[in-house]
């Protein structure tokens, strides 16, 4: 796996798809036989699954299923949008490829798949705004409040998300509705993406690709941070934030710039 992983549109994807599956079945048969008190999980959640995407839907569903939404309900619905939307499926793929090559605590496929809430979050929210725009919005609204309740994680249904997205620990990530995040992007924990007050319709920040953003960092209002930026941590930013730049404070203000073209994939947050 390379450094700057490729995504769903490049023509190596496919072959990194199958890659990433061989991996997280070599890994759970490896850690089936280590650790015997987690066979039966591992066979339920990746082993007795003939593909990835089956076997996404049934650990989700277990994971969010609740007395409304049973599990079995819960995978008819993640199986059907995986069916009739298959980018669904590349886009976690791609997200396990983000995780796999930026976060330094991570060595293995199988690991964001079975334990990490920003994964589990973002694949089920990917769902979500499938329904959203299916007209399914009440379900839609509901898997929100599930994703919130048991990752920590707040992602309105109807803002875009791009592929290879990592949202690194993840708690207490907000997102809100008019919200736009490109493609290859790292959030840290805590950070928020949200409006300024009561205002409507287009109203929330808009995140170009490559973007590294700090941990409890703020972002706020319909402005943009350009591609390949930086924003140091426990920032607060009210305006645009141009393109290869780094901004800190409170209110943010540019700082310089960025020895790389695109932070998120180095995930160096060194502001000097």
């Amino acid at each position: 796996m390379t450094n700057n992983p490729p995504l769903p549109s490049d023509p190596q994807f496919a072959s990194e798809k199958i890659k990433i599956w061989k991996c997280i079945l070599t890994e759970a048969k490896k850690e089936a036989k280590a650790e015997p008190l987690l066979a039966d999980f591992l066979d339920q959640a990746i082993l007795n699954h003939d593909n990835f995407a089956s076997a996404l839907s049934l650990h989700l569903s277990n994971l969010l299923c609740n007395l409304t939404a049973s599990a079995q309900s819960l995978q008819e619905i993640f199986s059907e949008a995986y069916e009739k939307d298959n980018t669904i499926v590349d886009a976690a793929f791609s997200d396990i490829l983000a995780i796999r090559n930026r976060d330094s605590a991570c060595n293995e496929c199988g690991t964001p798949f079975l334990y990490y809430k920003g994964f589990h979050a973002l694949q089920a929210f990917r769902v979500a705004h499938w329904l959203w725009h299916q007209q399914r919005r009440e379900f839609a609204l509901f898997l929100q409040s599930r994703i919130s309740t048991c990752f920590s994680v707040d992602i309105h249904p109807a803002a875009k998300v791009g592929f290879g997205l990592m949202l690194d620990h993840a708690t207490g990530i907000v997102i809100g509705e008019t919200s736009v995040i490109g493609d290859n992007v790292s959030i840290m924990q805590s950070v928020t993406l949200g409006g300024t007050g009561k205002e409507t319709k287009d109203r929330h920040p808009k995140i170009a690709a490559g973007v590294l953003i700090g941990a409890g960092s703020k972002i706020l209002g319909n402005i943009n941070v350009g591609e390949g930026a930086k924003v140091g941590a426990g920032s607060v930013v009210l305006n645009d934030v141009p393109a290869h730049s780094m901004v800190t404070g409170v209110p943010a203000v540019v700082i310089g710039k960025p020895d790389e073209a695109m932070p998120s994939l180095s995930m160096n947050q060194n502001l000097s």
